[in-house]
């Protein structure tokens, strides 16, 4: 799990507290206005896209759920709660092309690895 982990990182950690009803979450949401169950489907995606990286083939799958996240938690912050896009911006500038990069060469590895040839030569 080594490589994959460090892909993976803490990024469960911000979903986390949103499906555990941390009172600081729940005010968030109440702030933001759309309700509590919106607190459940962002953990949820946060921590199902986490999950998601530490598996190849849906790794880019999971990439993409959590920079979509991110943006939408980006764009919350300045124009719904009208405060500093700080932690969402920070996790999608310095771990996103970290991630990606990680990402791009596992699906790679993937598609470009040859398949073996099994029984060539040999009658059954």
């Amino acid at each position: 799990m080594g490589a994959s982990g460090a892909r993976c990182g803490g990024l469960p950690g911000a979903g986390i507290p949103k499906l555990m009803g941390a009172a600081p979450m729940v005010q968030l949401f109440d702030t933001i206005g759309i309700g509590q169950w919106f607190r459940y489907v962002t953990g949820g995606i946060e921590v199902g896209s986490a999950l998601l990286l530490l598996i190849p083939p849906a790794a880019a799958f999971g990439a993409i759920l959590l920079a979509c996240t991110m943006i939408g938690a980006m764009l919350a912050h300045v124009f719904i709660l009208h405060s500093n896009p700080g932690s969402p911006a920070v996790l999608l500038v310095l771990v996103g092309p970290i991630v990606c990069c990680g990402v791009v060469r596992s699906s790679l590895n993937q598609f470009t690895a040859r398949p073996k040839a099994i029984g060539r030569g040999t009658r059954e």
